[in-house]
């Protein structure tokens, strides 16, 4: 997804499943504002359902390349840009299944729809622990080529904070007692998980960063992820908690907020005067992006304040044009067959 070679990649690549996140949060958002237009649900939900069907043909798609080509798979997590991005599959798994309870439930029932959310919890779950250790692993033991620290390094890590913030919409349905309690801290022990590797991460990127790098600007985006999902955790696991865990979850996420505006401002500038041509690596503006607004209606709801509410719809508007604006160019680029099926998306 990030312009840093031409190397041609065989089959399904996994920074594909970024367009399954961006356009599942454009959902999955909605039910989270402070404000709902006449229709707004009715729209998000077919966007929701428009989010399940790419994902499952890009599993479809993924599964049939992995049996004609293993090879050519297993080279994706060697490569010092792409492997990085196995992290966007259980993202996509997990954003999809928030969306079913939050949206498809109107369309399937409650029961479905659990039982779909807690599929899909539980495999986006289990993949995200294997990227958050897996990657680093790997890395470490120099299976992945050498690169430079850019945002993507933060995609494998990312996952278990979607865990635990969809994973908080799960808890109501569990029985009182240790069942609960045992999800609730599992949620806090993902949300640690994500924390800390995001913040041993985060200074070797900000130093690259200052440093330089036409192909490293949309990169920039991605560390609003863990920022506004670390928020949006936050509030909604407090709010299982009650007084304590609100006021827990605002201690956190009242300065957590403020450098995510930092950064949402800093990396549009950047991203502006970059002035990059349209590529997938332009759907990293909408997932972290979509965490922002989550995480900004989670404390509008917690702290009654105009401010956030306000915030929350501004940013769901901008998030709202962006997607559109991918959205469109992705499908224009891919029936002028600009993206090869072998792309790896970067540029």
């Amino acid at each position: 997804m990030y312009a840093t070679g031409s190397l041609p990649r065989a089959g399904t690549t996994p920074n594909w499943f970024a367009s399954v996140m961006g356009t599942g949060i454009v959902a999955n958002a909605v039910p989270l504002l402070p404000v709902h237009p006449p229709g707004s649900r009715n729209a998000a939900t077919v966007i929701w359902a428009g989010a399940a069907v790419w994902l499952m043909v890009l599993c479809l798609a993924m599964c049939r390349d992995w049996w004609r080509d293993t090879p050519g798979q297993l080279a994706h997590l060697r490569d010092p840009v792409l492997s990085h991005f196995w992290g966007a599959p259980p993202m996509a798994l997990l954003t999809v299944g928030a969306g079913t309870l939050a949206l498809g439930r109107d369309w399937i029932g409650l029961d479905a729809a659990l039982a779909v959310a807690w599929t899909l919890w539980a495999l986006g779950t289990a993949l995200g622990l294997l990227t958050t250790v897996g990657l680093p692993y790997l890395m470490i033991t120099g299976k992945v080529k050498d690169c430079e620290p850019f945002g993507g390094w933060l995609m494998p890590v990312v996952p278990p904070m979607v865990s635990a913030a969809t994973g908080a919409a799960l808890l109501p349905y569990l029985p009182a007692g240790q069942p609960r309690l045992t999800m609730l801290f599992g949620c806090y022990a993902l949300f640690g998980i994500s924390l800390f590797a995001t913040l041993a991460l985060l200074p070797l990127i900000w130093h690259r960063l200052v440093r330089g790098g036409p192909d490293l600007a949309p990169t920039m985006w991605i560390v609003l992820g863990p920022l506004g999902q670390s928020i949006t955790a936050a509030n909604l696991l407090g709010a299982d908690e009650g007084a304590t865990g609100r006021i827990a979850g605002l201690v956190y996420s009242l300065p957590t907020w403020g450098f995510a505006m930092l950064w949402l401002v800093l990396a549009a500038a950047v991203v502006l005067r970059a002035g990059e041509a349209f590529s997938l690596t332009w759907w990293s503006f909408t997932f972290p992006l979509g965490t922002c607004v989550t995480g900004t209606s989670a404390l509008a709801a917690v702290t009654h304040a105009d401010l956030f509410s306000v915030a929350a719809v501004v940013l769901y508007v901008l998030l709202a044009v962006l997607w559109l604006t991918v959205a469109v160019r992705t499908v224009a680029a891919t029936r002028r067959k600009e993206f090869r099926r072998s792309d790896d998306g970067r540029g």
